[in-house]
């Protein structure tokens, strides 16, 4: 049985209530968003897969890290601000959020070339974050792609998730393992795909 955390202005709640409450929070600022994948699907399903695959094949049961895990698109695909996030889910849920959040008034290269810089020196909780978030892009880009992604763009994108994974690396083996199999997959997919 989880015990209680105690929350941000001091009442008890349990673990699971906790990343309940964060899921229900993503689900309201994501609402009107969808994936540019095929079939546009809601964009919190990509939050709900991170977390879910943290858990189930990352053995990840820190209610932190799965708050932060629903919640690490909201600071940069809403107009969520970090003082929301801290006041509503205390600071350590919003600083991993951060970790993981890119800076929007940069170009895509550079965002992309950042999260290569920045990916050793986060804390484990986001390199979490970053492998899960980048194993369920990777089945994506290999299985529903965005329409708009010709090959070359998506094999750019995947070799690119394997620059930042190779300096994540060493926080959960068994995620690992699975990010390996899925770019394998998805890299012989862009390959066979017109």
């Amino acid at each position: 049985m989880a015990l209680p955390t105690e929350r941000p202005g001091g009442t008890d709640e349990s673990d699971i209530a906790a990343v309940l409450r964060a899921l229900a929070f993503a689900a309201d600022r994501h609402r009107d968003q969808r994936r540019k994948g095929a079939g546009a699907p809601p964009f919190i399903n990509h939050a709900i897969e991170v977390a879910e695959l943290l858990a189930r094949v990352g053995g990840v049961d820190d209610p932190v890290t799965l708050q932060a895990a629903v919640l690490h698109d909201t600071l940069e695909d809403t107009d969520t601000s970090y003082d929301e996030i801290a006041a509503a889910f205390g600071d350590e849920v919003a600083r991993t959020v951060l970790e993981v959040t890119d800076e929007k008034g940069l170009t895509r290269a550079e965002r992309k070339r950042r999260q290569i810089e920045t990916a050793p020196s986060l804390s484990e909780r986001a390199r979490l974050i970053r492998l899960a978030d980048k194993i369920v892009n990777v089945q994506s880009v290999g299985r529903t792609p965005p329409l708009d992604w010709d090959r070359s763009r998506r094999r750019d994108y995947l070799e690119w998730t394997g620059e930042v994974i190779a300096r994540c690396r060493g926080c959960n083996e068994a995620m690992e393992i699975l990010y390996d199999a899925e770019l394998r997959a998805a890299l012989e997919r862009v390959g066979q795909s017109p």
